[in-house]
This record gives structure tokens, C-alpha cells and sequence, in this order.
């Protein structure tokens, strides 16, 4: 009964966080089995270009080091913000939220590659937070019972804390970058005078991913319509 309803509760999750988090966790159950080696995960532009290991362009934002203090740290700010994204101002618009993540990551790869950085994964968490706290500015936040500050600060106390884990900040700097740049070409830019949306969803993923919209101007028959019963 209670892997039911650890089951019904994770299925409760919205579908691109629960995916993202999930790969990242069976990476790095695989880097712990010995089934994988990070060796095969990271980007390397040579490999990727010249042997055509393409799974590097992916894989190097699943895994986050082996099992330790620092991966739950960073499963834990990638699955609350990745679902409060998603829940919040990505609602009803998953292809909208998965161009997020592909932009985000094209551009961490291109940037990554001139910064000598292999693994990108806590890059996309500190995106992922940045874009969130200026979406949410008045939202006061408790950073683990020490310290309360407005939202928009949250993304500098994961890079000291990070910091102080031993992790390099040129990675979480990359990734504010990248948040900043996403944030305001969405939400900055086209609001501006003579401004417009330069971030535009290709439609084969909002064919793909989104419910189709109803048609205004679809009537339904009579049978379709509520408290008609068919004869």
C-alpha cells in the first residue's frame, strides 16, 4: 500500500519534472553501480562532433557527481523548482516549458564549451531557480531555516552555498546567465516599446506536447451537448 501511494503521488507530478528528475536519478544510480562511468557522460565537443557520440549533448546535464550530500542538495532544488515552474507559470504550456529547456541548454553547451565545463546539470538548476525568482519577486524564501530574503536573491545564496560545497561558481554564474538571457527575451524584451516575442515555440512541439486548443466556433451536436440523451 505504501509504494501505491508513493507511486500515485509521484504520477501526480507535472510530466516534464518528473521525467527530468527521474533521469537524473537513474544516472547516477547507474554511475553508482559501475553500469555507467561519468567518462561516457561528459561533454566533450571532439566525441561529440568526431565520433558522434551525441548522447553527451544530453547526458552531461543528468548527472551531478556521486552519491553524496551534493546530489540530494541539487535533486532537491531541481525538483521543487522545476515542479513550481511548471505548476505556476508554465501551466497548460509544456511545450512552451520544454523550449525552456532546450534553448537553456543549447546556449549553456555553446557557453560551456568556452569555459572548459563538462558537466552542465547544476548550470540548468541555477537557471531553472533564476527564472523562477523573477517570476516570483515578492515570495519570501527560507533558505534552509538560516537565512529569509525575497526570491530574487535566491539564485546568489545557492551559488555561496554551492560555493561552499566546493563546487566551482563558474557553473551556477552560467547558468544566472543563461536564466537572465531566457528572462529577458520572455518577459522583458516584448513588453518594452517596439518590443515582440523573439522566443517562439515551433509548433511540432506544441503539436506534440500541448492539448490542442477547441475551436470557438465548433458547435456541438445535439447528442454531445449536456443532458442530451441519445434516443
Amino acid at each position: 500500500m505504501a509504494w501505491q501511494g508513493l507511486a500515485a503521488e509521484f504520477l501526480q507530478v507535472p510530466a516534464v519534472t518528473r521525467a527530468y528528475t527521474t533521469a537524473c536519478v537513474l544516472t547516477t544510480a547507474a554511475v553508482q553501480l559501475e553500469l555507467l562511468s561519468p567518462f561516457q557522460l561528459y561533454f566533450n565537443p571532439h566525441l561529440v562532433f568526431r565520433k558522434f557520440q551525441v548522447w553527451r549533448l544530453l547526458t552531461n546535464f543528468l548527472f551531478f557527481g556521486p552519491l553524496g550530500f551534493s546530489f540530494f542538495f541539487n535533486m532537491l532544488f531541481v525538483f521543487r523548482y522545476c515542479r513550481m515552474l511548471e505548476e505556476g507559470s508554465f501551466r497548460g504550456r509544456k511545450a512552451d516549458f520544454v523550449f525552456m529547456f532546450l534553448f537553456g541548454g543549447v546556449l549553456m553547451i555553446l557557453l560551456g564549451f568556452l569555459g572548459s565545463l563538462f558537466f552542465l546539470g547544476q548550470a540548468l538548476t541555477a537557471m531553472l531557480v533564476y527564472v523562477w525568482s523573477r517570476r516570483s519577486p515578492q515570495v519570501r524564501v527560507n533558505f534552509f531555516g538560516l537565512l529569509t530574503f525575497q526570491a530574487p536573491f535566491l539564485p546568489w545564496a545557492l551559488m555561496g552555498f554551492s560555493m561552499l560545497l566546493g563546487n566551482s561558481i563558474l557553473v551556477d554564474l552560467l547558468g544566472i546567465a543563461v536564466g537572465h538571457i531566457y528572462y529577458f527575451l520572455e518577459d522583458v524584451f516584448p513588453n518594452q516599446p517596439g518590443g515582440k516575442r523573439l522566443l517562439l515555440t515551433p509548433g511540432f512541439l506544441k503539436l506534440l506536447l500541448d492539448a490542442p486548443e477547441e475551436d470557438p466556433n465548433y458547435l456541438p451536436l445535439p447528442e454531445e451537448q449536456p443532458g442530451q440523451q441519445q434516443q
